[in-house]
């Protein structure tokens, strides 16, 4: 059953959407959803790279729903902000499938959701209609659930994947954004795309606030929000960090015998008292 304290989160969720700008930090546990949230974030996403690494496998529809589940629950339960899950390509290609796949997200505590349009047979992306009949199918399971204001954020890979000709990337996007708006989607995620001059173009001619992924590299949040970009992922970029920090610590201290790569981490405390007694 759907909280009066999960229906507030959705609509603080939705209401960042409305204007301005804002960033979506992305944990793959309950330790760094607390983290995260001990850094000032608004909401947090879930990062399906994140989860997948912390279970020892790869990135790429490799989780089984409940284990994506049983994530996103556990960081839920870790914090009180917003959270929205990333269940990849729904796990399972079937509108059916996206609808179980919502219902129980939803169970789980979150208040939006990542549904990408790759995972097509084959390899390739689902065509518009048959993605968007997936996002009406999540549009309905939020309802039946119980959380109608579950906010969807429709994510095309056609730059990610570098799908057709560069020069049509951007119409096939434009199209897919119509279809995805048209099923009930309520934001656009196009990965892959940080152009500031492609991004200026598609902010200014879809209804539906675009999300884009950075990392190092990537356009500052303030040359973002210039071109009408309303909403930042790190993605798994943070996890990356993480990661390698763990692997070159590792590799320090067993090769070199020293411990450098450890320093200047908070202290034991100020991370222990981050964690609220529950």
């Amino acid at each position: 059953m759907v909280s009066e304290g999960q229906h507030a989160n959705a609509a603080a969720l939705r209401a960042l959407h409305g204007g301005g700008i804002f960033v979506l930090p992305n944990a793959w546990d309950a330790g760094s959803a607390v983290m995260i949230a001990a850094a000032g974030a608004q909401a947090i996403a879930t990062t399906s790279a994140g989860v997948s690494w912390s279970l020892g496998r790869p990135d790429g529809q490799n989780l089984s729903r409940e284990e994506a589940v049983a994530a996103v629950a556990r960081i839920a339960a870790a914090v009180d902000l917003p959270v929205t899950a990333d269940i990849e390509s729904g796990y399972g290609a079937d509108p059916r499938d996206v609808a179980a796949t919502v219902a129980a997200v939803i169970e789980a505590g979150a208040v939006g959701i990542n549904l990408e349009d790759s995972g097509a047979a084959g390899g390739g992306l689902f065509d518009p209609a048959a993605q968007a009949a997936r996002i009406r199918a999540a549009r309905t399971a939020a309802a039946d659930a119980g959380l109608p204001e579950l906010v969807i954020n429709a994510r095309t890979d056609v730059f990610l994947f570098q799908i057709g000709q560069p020069e049509g990337r951007l119409d096939d996007v434009l199209a897919r954004a119509a279809a995805y708006a048209g099923a009930g989607a309520d934001s656009l995620f196009v990965p892959g795309l940080l152009d500031l001059g492609t991004l200026a173009t598609l902010t200014g001619a879809v209804a539906l606030p675009v999300n884009v992924m950075v990392g190092p590299g990537a356009p500052d949040v303030a040359a973002l929000g210039a071109v009408g970009v309303r909403r930042v992922s790190l993605g798994q970029a943070i996890t990356q960090a993480a990661y390698t920090l763990v692997r070159r610590a590792a590799a320090e201290a067993l090769t070199a015998g020293t411990y450098d790569s450890t320093a200047g981490a908070d202290s034991f405390g100020d991370i222990n008292g981050a964690f609220p007694a529950r």
